[in-house]
């Protein structure tokens, strides 16, 4: 018997190996384009992307063995699967999580400082001149943002260019408008102050709505995570109810299908709620 598993394994190896050779011009595709993508996160939270290919490729053999290990060691084919989809998306999703959190920051702090660059060219400051006191005085992380934009513009890129780099790393509609109406006044003339005191008013009723509907939905937000905890909490008092047939589903592979749909329908129903209950104002 122990022969048979082993001889089954390794030709289950060997078909892997083939497969993966195969196929490597598309999984080096698909790689770049998972590189691509969590590049893009780490440059919007300013993180660094050196050797990023390079731990990806780690963490895909991470995930193999773990696959292996399921699988084989502890002959859970389902669950397998099931852990190594997790530990495959979960990078990506904490990245984009911190990557949303990072532009809110900046969404937050972005009216005023938009208000202290309208007093700034008010006060007869040139656009740049204003710039670097938006880089000195704004808190973290906007600041870190004006210092790139200033630092570039010494180094002889245009303004305009700096400005449009910076509205396509942030990926933010406020930073847009801001970058938008700087942009105009700069090349076609105008009352900058007053154009950017405008968009900072708007900036700011549009926050408030966001914290209403936020304030709003904060106890359906927290319904949401105690009905996914739920199943959980009711699969711990069945097993004290009837504790044979709860550790069915631990040990046959219908119970292991079965906990992996739930699984599943419990993930999607708790970000439909999330989807639903963050609306985009």
């Amino acid at each position: 018997m122990t022969e048979m598993t082993w001889l089954s394994s390794l030709c289950v190896g060997l078909g892997v190996a083939v497969a993966s050779y195969s196929g490597r011009e598309y999984y080096a595709q698909a790689l770049d384009a998972v590189e691509r993508d969590l590049a893009e996160k780490l440059r919007r939270i300013r993180a660094s992307t050196a050797n990023l290919r390079k731990y990806l490729t780690a963490w895909l053999i991470v995930i193999g063995g773990t696959f292996v290990g399921f699988w084989i060691g502890l002959d859970n084919l389902v669950f397998g699967v099931l852990v190594c989809l997790f530990l495959l998306s979960a990078p990506w999703y904490l990245l984009r999580r911190m990557a949303e959190k990072h532009r809110q920051r900046i969404e937050d702090q972005l009216a005023d400082a938009m208000v202290t660059l309208a007093n700034a060219v008010r006060a007869g400051l040139s656009l740049a001149q204003s710039m670097e006191i938006l880089a000195s005085q704004c808190p973290k992380p906007i600041n870190a943002e004006f210092h790139q934009i200033v630092a570039e513009y010494k180094m002889g890129k245009p303004l305009e260019q700096t400005l449009l780099e910076a509205k396509e790393r942030l990926k933010s509609e406020n930073f847009a408008l801001f970058a938008a109406a700087v942009l105009a006044s700069h090349e076609s003339g105008g009352r900058l102050n007053e154009t950017v005191e405008r968009i900072a008013q708007s900036v700011l009723e549009l926050q408030r709505l966001e914290r209403k509907v936020l304030s709003e939905t904060a106890q359906a937000r927290r319904s949401a995570i105690y009905m996914a905890l739920a199943p959980a909490f009711i699969l711990i008092v069945y097993y004290f109810v009837d504790p044979i047939n709860t550790r069915l589903l631990f040990t046959e592979p219908a119970g292991h299908l079965l906990l992996a749909v739930a699984l599943v329908l419990n993930v999607i129903a708790y970000f439909w709620a999330h989807f639903i209950l963050n609306p985009d104002i």
